[in-house]
């Protein structure tokens, strides 16, 4: 009997952080779109962390 599930790595953060910066990147595209320059600037800032972090968690789960 063949186990897959030895085969499953490991995933640090759920995965979601990539998720999280796509939904502000666009709502800082419709905020933008729409002349919200405020919500904007602060949505972007939030989906460049988001996706830091997850490059961050990527690098170190492919390390370990």
């Amino acid at each position: 009997m063949l186990d897959l599930t030895a085969a499953v790595p490991l995933q640090m953060g759920g995965g979601g952080f990539l998720y999280w910066a796509l939904i502000f990147f666009v709502l800082a595209i419709v905020a933008a779109a729409v002349g919200a320059r405020g919500v904007a600037g602060i949505s972007m800032e939030i989906a460049r962390i988001f996706v830091l972090i997850f490059i961050i968690l990527a690098v170190v789960a492919l390390l370990l």
